[in-house]
């Protein structure tokens, strides 16, 4: 059975003319219109890069509970976010017990000069001194991903027929965070518990997020409007491809024209209960204080949203996340 979630190669995008671009712009559109995901190859990433980054990471998840408690932080923090700190179903209004991982998080820390801004979107990243070659890896990593983020954008600006910095007009100085999930084999985290996930059922909350992923029985699935009442899908995998989907805020931008769809990872599975997966999982945004206006009909649907500052509206839905 086909996937709902197509493949499109950016590769015309870069070497391509119009309408070889117009063409690719129509398969993005295309996609987040019905399932909000797709996997993009012809990136320019080299996968040696994506590699290290994860090489790395299992290094640090590796450490002592005790070492890495020295870099706790909770949601939103940069650091370790440890077991039990976050549940994603809460997102949808499901109280589920908390999600099967660990992360390391990272993200812009350009401050803008205003103390309560700064302290929680632009805070000083925390590296470990335990793995003294993360921080330029990682950070080599998080350049490649937020121009990859921009050139995305300005694809989707072409799929609505506008300027090309329609939307990159507002990410000059964007926030924007990457976790390093780490999903760990059930010998670690114990028999799921009814209704637990490694990340429960929910949707992300900014503009694009790119995914670097591995396949495995307990990864990741889609919400597709198959059937009745609709179903979960596994996603497609391919390994010189990033997953992209639609967050919330890219989704009321566009006037409800795109699909900012469900996911989850599913737990360890009993066929695999050995298995860990090591993601990276990049949130793009926008201008701390963008005001975003939703698109009105013919491009975007009929709506009433009223318009919205991007960083109230990312953090009342990282709030709703957080346990405790």
């Amino acid at each position: 059975m086909a996937s709902s979630v197509p493949v499109i190669d950016l590769a015309p995008w870069f070497s391509g003319g119009p309408a070889e671009r117009a063409a690719v712009a129509a398969e993005v559109d295309a996609a987040l219109q019905t399932v909000g995901f797709f996997l993009v190859t012809g990136h320019g990433v080299p996968q040696a890069q994506r590699d290290r980054v994860r090489v790395l990471c299992r290094a640090f998840f590796a450490l002592p509970v005790p070492v890495k408690a020295a870099y706790a932080v909770t949601v939103g923090g940069r650091g370790w976010l440890p077991p039990g700190v976050e549940a994603n179903g809460y997102s949808e209004g499901t109280e589920t017990p908390p999600d099967l991982k660990e992360s390391f998080a990272v993200g812009a820390e350009l401050p803008t000069g205003d103390p309560e801004v700064d302290a929680y979107w632009f805070p000083q990243n925390v590296w470990p001194r335990e793995i003294s070659e993360l921080q330029p890896v990682v950070t080599a990593y998080l350049h490649e991903m937020r121009a990859l983020a921009d050139e995305l954008l300005v694809i989707c600006a072409m799929a609505l027929g506008q300027a090309p910095n329609f939307f990159t007009r507002h990410t000059g100085h964007s926030t924007h965070t990457m976790n390093v999930n780490w999903y760990p084999a059930m010998s670690v985290v114990g028999e799921p518990l009814p209704g637990q996930f490694r990340i429960g059922p929910h949707t992300d909350f900014g503009t694009v997020t790119i995914l670097d992923r591995e396949p495995g029985q307990g990864g990741l699935q889609v919400w597709t409007p198959d059937g009745a009442d609709g179903e979960w899908e596994d996603a497609p995998w391919h390994p010189d491809a990033f997953t992209i989907n639609t967050g919330d805020l890219l989704a009321r931008w566009s006037g409800d024209r795109w699909r900012s769809n469900r996911h989850r990872v599913l737990p360890p599975q009993p066929g695999a209960p050995e298995e860990e997966l090591v993601s990276l999982v990049y949130f793009y945004e926008a201008d701390h204080d963008t005001v975003v206006e939703s698109l009105q009909p013919p491009v975007g649907r009929p709506n009433t949203y009223e318009p919205v500052v991007a960083s109230a509206f990312l953090r009342e839905r990282l709030d709703a996340i957080t346990v405790g």
